[in-house]
C-alpha cells in the first residue's frame, strides 16, 4: 500500500491484480475497472442523486440488520452508517463515477458504494482510504447482500422518490389548467372532430379536459407506484438468502422503510421477485400513457394558437422567444414543442424498458441497469416538462374572444342545436342555404320562414349550446 499523504495514489487489488487508485479517490480498484470497462454514455451515475441517496439508505439499514443479528459488530456498523448518512445529505456523490449503462446487473454501481462508503467510514475509523483489512467494502458493507437484491431495491427507492416529484409536477400543470377552465368558463366557441367544424362547446370546458386527463393519469401512476414498493432485500444472490443470517430480509425491510420514510415491504417470494421485473414495465407504460397524453394536449394547444392570422387562433399562448431567424416577428409554440419532445422520449424509452425486461433470464434479470436509466430520464423529463409548461405557457394563455364569438355566431354548425327544435329536415336547409349563399344562419332561418332571429338569438348562450336540454320548452322556440 502506497502512503495516500506522500503519493497521489494507492494501490489496490483485486483477484485480477493490483491497481493504482487516485489517492483522493473515495472509490476504488473494481470501480477503476467498471469505468475502464463502460466508456458508454459518458454520464456517469452521479446524475442520478436519488439513486446514491437510496443506496445510502439501503446500506444503512442493513447495516443495522447486520448488528441485530450479530453479522457485523456495532464500531464498524456505526462508521457504515454515519458514512452512509454522508450520502444521503448529497454529499460525496462525485465520487461516482461508473457509467450508468453498465453490465453486470449493477454489479458496478454496488461496488461503486460498497467502496465509496467503506472509504468514508475509514476516514472517521481514524484510518486512510484503501485499509480494507479494517472495514471491507465486500466483507463488511456488503455482509449479507447482494448486487442482485440491493441494486433493484435501490432502483425502486429512487424511482419512489422520483414520481413523488412527478406527482407534484402534475398537479402544479393540472391546477393550471383548472384555473383557465374557470377563467373561460363563459367563452363560447366552436367544438371541432376531425379538424372539421362540430357544435359549440365554451373554451373553459375544453380546457377542463386537459386538466381532467391529468387527474386520470395521476392515479394510474400512484397506482404504479404502489408496485414498486415491493423489495427483494435479503433474496441475496437469486432469492434463497443465502449468506444472510435468519430473519434478516424481514429486519433489513423495515429498517429500511424506517430509514428511508417510504412504505417498502418484503416481496412474499424473493426467488420470484429477484428475477420479476414486471413493475418496472408497468410503471414505463403508464410513464408512456402520461407522456402520450400530455403530447395530444400540447398538440392541442399548437393547434387553437395557430396562426396568428392564417390558422385557427381561438387562443393566444404567451410569447416567450423569437421564432425565427428569417421571419421578424416570428412566435412559435415553443414550449409545447418542448413537452412533445420528452413525449417522444419517453416513448422510446418504453420500448428500452419493454425489450430489457423480455430479455431477463432464469434467476436474474441483468438489464435493470438500464431500465432504471430510462425511467429516470422519463421521470425526471417529464417532471421538468409539466412546471414548465405551467409556468411557461399554460399560465399566460389568453382567449380570443372576439373571434370566437365571430365564429359561433357565422357557424353552420349551430343548425344541429335546432334539431329538437325544428327536425332534422329543416335544419339541414338552413345550413345549405347558409353555406351556399355566405349568410348567417340567423338570417336564413329568419328567410326561409322557420325561426326569427330573436329565436336564434336566445339560443346562443353557453347553458342550451354546450349541455343537454331537459325539453323542447326549455329552449323557449316553441
Amino acid at each position: 500500500m502506497i502512503d495516500s499523504m506522500t503519493s497521489t495514489f494507492r494501490v489496490e487489488h483485486d483477484f485480477l491484480g493490483d491497481k493504482q487508485i487516485p489517492a483522493h479517490a473515495y472509490w476504488g480498484v473494481h470501480t477503476a475497472r467498471a469505468v475502464e470497462n463502460f466508456p458508454i454514455s459518458g454520464t456517469a451515475i452521479s446524475a442520478m442523486p436519488d439513486l446514491i441517496r437510496a443506496f445510502g439508505f439501503v446500506k444503512k439499514a442493513t447495516a443495522r440488520a447486520n448488528v441485530q443479528l450479530g453479522a457485523l459488530d456495532q464500531k464498524r456498523a456505526n462508521a457504515i452508517m454515519g458514512a452512509c448518512d454522508l450520502l444521503i445529505a448529497g454529499q460525496y456523490h462525485d465520487q461516482f463515477v461508473v457509467d450508468v449503462i453498465q453490465g453486470g446487473a449493477g454489479t458496478s454501481t454496488n461496488m461503486n458504494a460498497n467502496e465509496v462508503i467503506a472509504n468514508l467510514a475509514l476516514e472517521k475509523l481514524g484510518f486512510e482510504k484503501g485499509r480494507y483489512d479494517v472495514l471491507h467494502p465486500n466483507d463488511h458493507v456488503n455482509a449479507s447482500q447482494s448486487t442482485n437484491d440491493v441494486y433493484p431495491t435501490a432502483v425502486r427507492l429512487a424511482l419512489w422518490s422520483g414520481i413523488d416529484r412527478l406527482l407534484g409536477s402534475m398537479a402544479t400543470l393540472r391546477r393550471g389548467f383548472e384555473a383557465k377552465a374557470d377563467e373561460f368558463k363563459n367563452i363560447l366557441k366552436i367544438g371541432r372532430t376531425q379538424l372539421q367544424d362540430a357544435v359549440p362547446m365554451t373554451l373553459g370546458q375544453e380546457f377542463l379536459t386537459y386538466a381532467i386527463m391529468i387527474g386520470e393519469d395521476e392515479a394510474r401512476l400512484r397506482e404504479a407506484r404502489a408496485l414498486i414498493q415491493e423489495i427483494n432485500l435479503g433474496a441475496t444472490a437469486i432469492g434463497t438468502g443465502i449468506n444472510a443470517p435468519h430473519g434478516y430480509a424481514e429486519i433489513a425491510c423495515q429498517f429500511l422503510a424506517e430509514e428511508s420514510r417510504i412504505p417498502v415491504v418484503k416481496a412474499a417470494n424473493l426467488i420470484e421477485a429477484t428475477q420479476d421485473t414486471g413493475a418496472f414495465v408497468q410503471l414505463s407504460g403508464v410513464l408512456k400513457r402520461v407522456a402520450t397524453k400530455l403530447s395530444k394536449t400540447c398538440n392541442d394547444l399548437r393547434l387553437l394558437s395557430s396562426g396568428p392570422q392564417a390558422g385557427f387562433g381561438d387562443i393566444k399562448l404567451p410569447a416567450r422567444q423569437a421564432g425565427s431567424s428569417i421571419m421578424p416577428g416570428k412566435v412559435n409554440p415553443v414550449i409545447p414543442e418542448v413537452m412533445n419532445q420528452v413525449a417522444f422520449e419517453v416513448i422510446g424509452n418504453d420500448i428500452t424498458v419493454t425489450m430489457a425486461s423480455e430479455a431477463g433470464q432464469l434467476q436474474l434479470n441483468a438489464f435493470e441497469p438500464i431500465m432504471g436509466w430510462s425511467l429516470f430520464k422519463s421521470i425526471e423529463h417529464l417532471s421538468n416538462a409539466c412546471l414548465t409548461l405551467q409556468a411557461n405557457c399554460v399560465a399566460g394563455i389568453e382567449a380570443n374572444t372576439e373571434l370566437l364569438a365571430k365564429r359561433v355566431r357565422e357557424s353552420v354548425t349551430l343548425v344541429t342545436a335546432l334539431n329538437p327544435i325544428i327536425g332534422y329536415e329543416k335544419a339541414a336547409l338552413i345550413a345549405k342555404t347558409a353555406i351556399a349563399t355566405g349568410k348567417p344562419i340567423d338570417e336564413v332561418a329568419e328567410m326561409l320562414g322557420i325561426m326569427t332571429r330573436g329565436q336564434i338569438e336566445a339560443l346562443l348562450v353557453p347553458e342550451k349550446l354546450t349541455q343537454p336540454l331537459l325539453t323542447r320548452a326549455d329552449c323557449n322556440m316553441v
